[in-house]
């Protein structure tokens, strides 16, 4: 696993001295020298490299990354340039563009977002190829509770975007009056039909931004 090396290193480093890390951190190092695992090893912390704590405007929570080949990066929900844009993705796109008029671009790879303060994070970081969940509950959720606790802590204006039942189970960890925290259905074509459509959570996170003195996202992205 490559190193956190900006402001999270700080505010993540109770986390890398505790049990479950060491655990969890022998756990990946093995499966990456037995196994196919997604995203590479360098590419687990981009979420972190791309977004400093100190720049993070906007929380979007994912699960597990893609366990396809060349697909996931360490963003949630974006993938490499080449790929098809994975259906969940698309419902987002049409969202967007629904709310804010963007046009739906021909590729998922989300890395402006990530540069503009949006931390795309995933609540389980590493996966086995082809084997979604395969590393659930070995000790990334509670790595990334130590995260969504590091933002709520901020005493700054965030929005948070919790999507689908395991991601708001999170808001209960919520309680900053500064932040603000948006539920919907997850944008899988299972559940977007259910309000995630229609859900504005773009729009509204700007105006939100706005109002606090804040740049806005521009989340268009553009066509490669």
């Amino acid at each position: 696993m490559g190193m956190i090396e900006n402001d999270w290193k700080v505010a993540l480093s109770d986390e890398f001295r505790k049990e479950y890390y060491k655990d969890l951190y022998n756990f990946v190092r093995d499966e990456y020298s037995r196994e196919v695992i997604y995203p590479k090893a360098d590419d687990i912390f981009n979420a972190f490299h791309l977004t400093p704590l100190k720049d993070v405007k906007v929380l979007i929570l994912g699960q597990d990354p893609y366990h396809n080949e060349n697909q996931a990066h360490g963003l949630c929900f974006s993938v490499l340039p080449g790929n098809d844009t994975p259906p969940s993705l698309q419902n987002i796109y049409k969202e967007l563009n629904s709310d804010l008029g963007l046009y739906i671009p021909n590729n998922g790879f989300l890395e402006k977002w990530a540069k503009q303060g949006v931390l795309l994070l995933n609540t389980v970081l590493t996966v086995r190829a082809h084997q979604a969940n395969s590393h659930r509950n070995r000790g990334w959720e509670k790595f990334t509770d130590a995260v969504i606790e590091a933002i709520n802590k901020e005493d700054r204006p965030i929005v948070i975007m919790l999507w689908g039942g395991p991601a708001q189970k999170k808001a209960k960890m919520l309680n900053n009056p500064n932040h603000l925290v948006l539920t919907a259905p997850h944008p899988s074509p299972l559940s977007a039909y259910r309000g995630f459509f229609g859900c504005k959570h773009f729009s509204k996170c700007n105006e939100f931004l706005k109002e606090h003195n804040i740049e806005p996202i521009d989340w268009q992205i553009e066509n490669i």
